[in-house]
């Protein structure tokens, strides 16, 4: 059961809630089982002291992921080229979110009753499983409830994010399962930061979408109608597309077409701050797969949503 409601998702700066340290090295490293290295991943000390597991695909693709927050940091084809953006301003203290890659955002999306965008970015995930498809490295990661997630959201849940590493593409599965006694309801989205040249940048696909933008008024989006064939970034941009196709293509203005295919991301997101972040707002857009309506999930009951994004 969906019900679509009308939140902001204006990503600002928020004060985050007190938490713990970041478990030790030792536990990170041992969540892995000593045939990792062999599987094409390892775990190891990333910015800040913070583990990271590093994806190495047999076709000379690679892919970084902190546990701090699920967040994948890095993607690179064979050509070594990064087609994720970190902002400058990114810290690696675990205990702020990381700001770029792909930052989760549950069981908020934006602003609202708890911190901003949830605490799912803010918390350490841990590793559930790992292996190797076809010299691919796929990994899952798990998140479950605390006495800090408690403290915004008091409901028992399990989430397993599998990140799958391929030659020129990169997939995630997002299963969020109830472990409580009663129904939750949250939305999420894949906040993903896109290397780009914001006066190239444009994305297809989104023709005929129903809009809520953000602009001028982020208190006030104004619903309208998607007339173009093709949206650029000419200015601040900050729009969610309610039901989005399930394919979006994305020119990131540096000679990259990267198609983003989605299963059960109902909506989209396009962001770039502009002057709001002048330091980096020329190098990266944010094209975000995101489900804006509050989602329900009986106990014992869980959601599914994937991400695939390629490279030509």
């Amino acid at each position: 059961m969906m019900t679509i409601s009308m939140v902001s998702t204006l990503p600002t700066l928020t004060t985050f809630h007190p938490r713990p340290r970041n478990r030790s090295m030792n536990t990170a490293f041992a969540s892995l089982s000593q045939e990792a290295s062999s599987l094409g991943m390892q775990i190891t000390e990333g910015i800040g002291k913070l583990p990271k597991v590093v994806l190495s695909s047999v076709h000379g693709s690679e892919a970084e992921i902190y546990l701090f927050g699920g967040c994948i940091t890095s993607w690179k084809v064979a050509d070594d080229k990064d087609l994720l953006f970190i902002r400058p301003d990114a810290v690696f203290n675990g205990q702020k979110p990381i700001s770029g890659g792909v930052p989760h955002c549950f069981p908020q999306f934006g602003p609202g009753p708890m911190q901003q965008h949830g605490f799912a970015r803010n918390m350490n995930w841990s590793v559930a499983d790992s292996g190797n498809i076809d010299g691919n490295p796929v990994i899952t990661l798990e998140l479950k409830d605390s006495p800090y997630s408690h403290s915004m959201w008091d409901f028992a849940f399990q989430a397993l994010y599998t990140v799958t590493l391929n030659s020129k593409s990169l997939s995630t599965k997002l299963v969020i399962t109830n472990a409580d006694k009663r129904p939750f309801s949250f939305s999420s989205a894949l906040h993903t930061y896109f290397r780009a040249s914001v006066t190239g940048a444009s994305v297809k696909g989104l023709k005929g979408c129903r809009t809520l933008n953000k602009d001028p008024d982020p208190t006030n989006p104004i619903k309208g109608n998607e007339e173009r064939e093709v949206v650029t970034f000419p200015g601040f941009v900050d729009c969610v597309y309610l039901d989005a196709p399930k394919e979006l293509n994305l020119g990131n203005g540096l000679g990259d077409m990267i198609t983003i295919k989605n299963t059960n991301w109902s909506d989209a997101v396009l962001w770039n701050p502009h002057l709001q972040m002048e330091a980096c707002y020329k190098d990266f857009v944010c094209v975000e797969n995101a489900k804006i309506g509050e989602v329900q999930v009986e106990p014992g009951q869980s959601w599914v949503a994937e991400q695939h994004m390629s490279i030509a």
